[in-house]
C-alpha cells in the first residue's frame, strides 16, 4: 500500500512539523511494516504555473516543433516583468489556454538538469515547459503536465504538483484489510498521535427514493450486499482534475479515464472497490449469482476466461458482466460516449474472491481488497462519494440508488476483563487508558456484566477482532510494544542437559572430528527406497507408520532406518562432482506397534481427558535415536605423509567401536549377514547377547542400484538400546608398567575374527587393557583352510606392578578360552 502523506494529513491532524520519517516511526511503533518512504526530487530556481497564448508549428524537421508563448505571470518574464517567455518545445498534447509547468533559467530540475536560455531551431528558448518524468514526480513520458484550468498563473508550482509530498509503502498483513485504504492508515496514525481522525466515510449515506438500477441476489452467501448508484448526463470527455491525478498516481494507479479514476479514488481513500458500469450497454435487470457450466466472459484485460460453478459473477439478461471482486467485462466497460454511469458498490465473501482470484490467476487491487475483508457497512456510503465526485467534475445528476442485501456478518459483543491486558501483555493498564484505545480503534464500548469487565464490539471494518486476547492486542500496540518491560525468565534449576542428550553430543562432535560431516535428512521414505536397499518383502524395516497427507506422495512413510535418507544425501552429492565423502546422522527413527490403537480424533474445545491421552500416546509409534554413517571414496586423503586409503567395512566398524567407547560400553562384532550390507562383509553389533547395529560394506547390487562408488560402506547403531548414560569422569589411568605381549593363534579359515577376538577378551579378564589384531597370514607354512591371527595384548594392574607369571597367565588364560569357543591353537 502506497500512502501520500498529503493525502492522510488531510484526516487526521498530525501535530506541526511532522515529517515523513516521525509518520513511518509512528507506523512501524502500532505494529505495521513501512518497507520505504520515498519523497519527491528537489527542484531548485523559480518553478511557475504558466498559461499557453500562442502555439506555432515549425515545418522542416522530422519530429514536430512548436514555437511557444507562455504567459508566466507578472515578475517572471524576461528581465523580470510580466511579457510571455518563448520557449521550444516538442511535445503535441497542449492548446492554447492550457494551464502548464514552466522552469525559467536559472532553475535546476531532478538529474541536475540546469535550464537556460538557448537558441534552437532558429528561436530563442526562454524556459522549458515540464513533463512528469522531468518533474521527478512520474514515470510516464506521454506530453506535457497540463493542470487544472483554474491553476493560478505565475504561482510557485511545487505546491500543486506535490513536491514537498512522500509517499511512505507498508506491507500489509492479510489480517489488516482496513489497513489498504487511506481512511484505515488515517485513523491508525490519529490513534498513534492521540489527535482527531476526520473520516472520509463521514455519516450514513442520504436517502434516494429514485431507484438505481435494479439488482437481484441469488446467492445471499457469496454477495453481503449490492449497492448501485446511477450519474445520467456525464460529459464523456470530461478530464480527471490534476489533484486526483496527481494523488492516484502517488499510490501507484495509473490514470484512465475521469469514471475509472474516480472509482480507483474512492477505493483509495474508503478502501472499497467500485465499479462503474455504462448503463446503456446493461441488458436489462442485474442478478448476482453463481456462473453456470460452459459459461465464458471476456474480462477488461482482452482475455476470454472459462467460468466454473464456483465463480460468483455479476450478470444481466445477456450473461455474466463481470467476475465478481476481481475485473469487469468488456462489453459494459466506460466508452469514450459513455453518458450514463452505474457505479457498483458490492461486499463479497472473501474466500470466494480469493478462490476465483487465484483459479483464473487474476490478481487485482480490488480482489487484494476483497479477500482480506471490506467493511460491510460503508458500500453506500463509497458509492455516493463517487457518484459525487462524478457530478462535480464530469455535469450530470445522481438518478437513484439501489440496495440489495444479502447475508452481512453478525457481529456480537467481547467480554474483555479489566485485567486481562496485564495478565497477557506484562504491564498494568488504567480502565481508562483501555476504553480511550478500544474507542480509537472504532469499538464501541460498555460496561461489562460485572465491574471489572467491558462489553466492547468491534467496528465492522475489523473482522480480525473476534476475541478478548485480541482486543488486548490492540491495546498493547497502540500503548507502545516498547513499554512492556523486557525481562529474561530464570533458568529453572537443575544440571542443564540431561546425560543422553551429554552422550549424543560427545558422539557427534567425535564423529565430526574423525572426519565425518553431519547432515539432517528427510524422516520420509517410500517403498522405492527399501527397495533400492534389497530389503525383502517381509522384512521388518517396511512396516511403517504412514502418513495421511504427506509432503511427497512417493515417500508416503516415516523412516524406520536412516539409511535411505543418509545414502540419498550421499548419491546427490556425488552426483554433482563430490568424489570422497564422509557423513553421519543422528535422528529418530518410527517403529509402530502391529496392535497400537487408532488415534482418537482430540476435541478442540476443552483439554482432552487423561484417559485420551493415554490411548493418544498408545497409538504413536516408538521412536528411538539411532545414528548412522556412510561413507565413499578416500577416508584418508593423500598427501605429501602419503598415498592415502580408500574407506572399507573395516573403517565402518572401527566407527561402530569409537561410538561405543563414547558411550562406555565395549561392543561385541559377530558375523551378519543383512541387507543392504554385503553377506561376507557385515557385523553384528552386540552388546552382550542383545544386538544394537550393523556395520559393513554395503551389497554391490546396492551400490549399483544407488550408483555409488565401489566398496561404499555404512554403519548404523540404536543408541536408545544402550544402558543409561551416566556422567563420564576422567578415566583412571594406572601408574604401574604395562606388559606388552604377542600372541598368535592358528584357527580355520571360515572362523570370524571377531570370534577369536571376544573369546580372547573374555578370557583374559580384568587384567587386560587392549587387543589388537595387526596380522593375518594363510600362506604354504599352515595347513590347508587354516589362517594364523597375530594379536598384541597389553597387560597392566591398576594397584601393582605385575610379574612375569602373572602377564603369562593372562595370555594363557585367553589361549585357553580361545581354543575351547573357537579351536584356536598355539603357533
Amino acid at each position: 500500500m502506497k500512502a501520500p502523506l498529503e493525502w492522510l494529513s488531510r484526516h487526521v491532524a498530525l501535530p506541526t512539523g511532522t515529517g515523513p520519517d516521525a509518520i513511518a516511526d509512528a507506523l512501524l511503533r502500532i505494529g505495521f511494516e513501512v518497507e520505504d518512504v520515498v519523497g519527491v526530487p528537489v527542484t531548485t530556481g523559480d518553478l511557475v504555473v504558466g498559461s499557453v497564448s500562442t502555439i506555432e508549428e515549425l515545418s522542416g524537421f522530422k519530429k514536430p516543433i512548436r514555437f511557444v508563448t507562455v504567459d508566466v505571470g507578472a515578475g517572471h518574464g524576461p528581465g523580470g516583468g510580466g511579457d510571455p517567455r518563448e520557449i521550444i518545445c516538442g511535445a503535441t498534447n497542449f492548446a492554447v489556454g492550457d494551464r502548464v509547468v514552466v522552469a525559467l533559467p536559472g532553475a535546476v530540475l531532478p538529474g541536475g538538469f540546469a535550464i537556460a536560455s538557448r537558441t534552437t531551431y532558429g528561436h530563442l528558448s526562454d524556459g522549458m515547459i515540464c513533463s512528469v518524468r522531468e518533474l521527478g514526480i512520474g514515470t510516464e513520458h506521454d506530453g506535457i503536465l497540463v493542470l487544472d484550468a483554474d491553476a493560478q498563473i505565475g504561482v510557485d508550482a511545487r505546491d500543486l504538483i506535490g513536491a514537498h509530498d512522500a509517499v511512505v509503502e507498508l506491507a500489509v498483513t492479510p489480517d489488516r484489510g482496513y489497513a489498504l485504504s487511506i481512511r484505515g492508515l488515517a485513523r491508525e496514525l490519529a490513534a498513534a498521535f492521540d489527535v482527531s481522525f476526520d473520516d472520509p466515510a463521514g455519516g450514513p449515506a442520504p436517502d434516494r427514493p429514485d431507484p438505481g438500477w435494479p439488482v437481484t441476489i441469488d446467492d445471499a452467501d457469496g454477495c453481503g450486499r449490492f449497492v448501485t448508484v446511477r450519474v445520467s448526463g456525464v460529459d464523456p470527455m470530461a478530464p480527471s482534475p490534476f489533484w486526483m491525478r496527481r494523488r492516484l498516481h502517488a499510490a501507484g494507479i495509473r490514470n484512465i479515464s475521469l469514471a475509472v479514476d474516480i472509482t480507483n479514488y474512492v477505493m483509495l481513500e474508503f478502501g472499497q472497490p467500485l465499479h462503474a458500469f455504462d448503463s446503456g450497454r446493461i441488458g436489462g435487470a442485474i442478478t448476482v449469482r453463481r456462473a453456470t457450466a460452459g459459461e465464458t466472459l471476456k474480462t477488461l484485460d482482452g482475455s476470454i476466461r472459462s467460468l466454473v460453478t464456483d465463480d460468483l459473477v455479476v450478470a444481466d439478461e445477456s450473461g455474466a458482466i463481470s467476475l465478481a471482486g476481481v475485473m469487469g467485462g468488456e462489453s459494459t466497460e466506460i466508452s469514450p460516449s459513455t453518458t450514463d454511469v452505474v457505479i457498483e458498490a458490492a461486499n463479497w465473501d472473501p474466500a470466494v474472491i480469493a478462490r476465483t482470484a487465484r483459479r483464473h490467476k487474476l490478481p487485482s487491487e480490488a480482489s487484494r481488497r476483497f479477500e482480506r475483508g471490506v467493511d460491510p457497512e460503508i458500500a453506500a456510503s463509497a458509492a455516493e462519494a463517487a457518484a459525487a465526485l462524478l457530478v462535480t467534475y464530469a455535469g450530470g445528476r445522481i438518478a437513484g440508488r439501489s440496495t440489495a442485501a444479502g447475508r452481512l456478518p453478525v457481529r456480537g459483543p467481547i467480554a474483555l476483563p479489566l485485567t486481562e491486558p496485564e495478565r497477557l501483555a506484562g504491564r498494568p493498564y488504567e480502565p481508562a487508558v483501555i476504553i480511550r484505545r478500544l474507542v480509537q480503534v472504532g469499538c464501541a464500548v460498555r460496561p461489562g456484566a460485572t465491574e471489572s469487565s467491558l462489553e466492547v464490539t468491534p467496528p465492522s471494518w475489523r473482522p480480525d477482532l473476534a476475541r478478548a486476547a485480541d482486543l488486548v492486542e490492540e491495546v498493547a500496540r497502540l500503548e507502545d510494544y516498547q513499554s512492556i518491560p523486557t525481562l529474561l525468565p530464570l533458568a529453572p534449576s537443575g544440571a542443564g542437559l540431561t546425560p543422553g542428550q551429554r552422550r549424543e553430543r560427545r558422539i557427534s562432535a567425535d564423529l565430526a572430528a574423525s572426519g565425518l560431516v553431519e547432515v539432517l535428512s528427510f524422516p520420509f521414505v517410500g517403498s522405492a527406497d527399501f527397495d533400492a536397499l534389497g530389503l525383502a518383502a517381509d522384512d521388518i524395516r517396511r512396516f511403517t507408520a504412514d502418513l495421511a497427507n504427506p509432503l511427497d506422495t512417493k515417500r508416503p512413510s516415516m523412516r524406520t532406518t536412516l539409511l535411505p535418507g543418509l545414502l540419498d544425501t550421499l548419491g546427490r552429492n556425488l552426483s554433482r562432482g563430490a568424489r570422497d565423502l564422509a557423513l553421519y546422522e543422528l535422528g529418530l527413527v518410527f517403529l509402530p506397534s502391529r496392535n497400537a490403537p487408532r488415534p482418537p480424533v482430540l476435541p478442540v474445545d476443552r483439554r482432552p481427558t487423561n484417559a485420551e491421552l493415554v490411548v493418544l500416546d498408545s497409538s504413536l509409534p516408538i521412536q528411538p535415536r539411532h545414528v548412522a554413517a556412510v561413507f565413499a571414496g578416500a577416508f584418508e586423503r593423500p598427501g605429501w605423509w602419503g598415498p592415502g586409503r580408500d574407506g572399507g567395512w573395516a573403517d565402518a566398524i572401527e566407527l561402530a567401536r569409537k561410538v561405543g567407547r563414547i558411550a562406555g560400553v565395549e561392543f561385541r562384532m559377530v558375523a551378519a549377514d543383512q541387507r543392504p550390507w554385503h553377506p561376507g562383509r557385515c557385523a553384528g553389533i552386540r552388546l552382550g547377547d542383545w544386538p544394537v547395529g550393523f556395520a559393513g560394506e554395503l551389497h554391490p547390487e546396492v551400490i549399483d542400484r544407488l550408483g555409488l562408488p565401489p566398496r561404499s560402506a555404512a554403519m548404523e547403531l540404536d543408541l536408545d538400546a544402550l544402558p543409561p548414560a551416566e556422567v563420564q569422569v576422567a578415566p583412571h589411568i594406572s601408574p604401574f608398567p604395562p606388559v606388552h605381549l604377542d600372541l598368535a593363534v592358528v584357527v580355520q579359515a571360515e572362523v570370524a575374527v571377531a570370534a577369536v577376538t571376544n573369546a580372547l577378551r573374555d578370557g583374559a579378564g580384568d587384567l587386560l587393557e587392549s587387543l589388537r589384531l595387526f596380522d593375518v597370514y594363510t600362506g604354504d607354512q599352515l595347513a590347508s583352510g587354516a589362517k594364523s591371527l597375530a594379536f598384541s595384548l597389553v597387560v597392566r594392574a591398576p594397584d601393582r606392578t605385575l610379574t612375569a607369571a602373572e602377564a603369562v597367565a593372562v595370555r594363557d588364560a585367553a589361549l585357553a578360552e580361545a581354543a575351547a569357543r573357537t579351536g584356536a591353537t598355539l603357533r
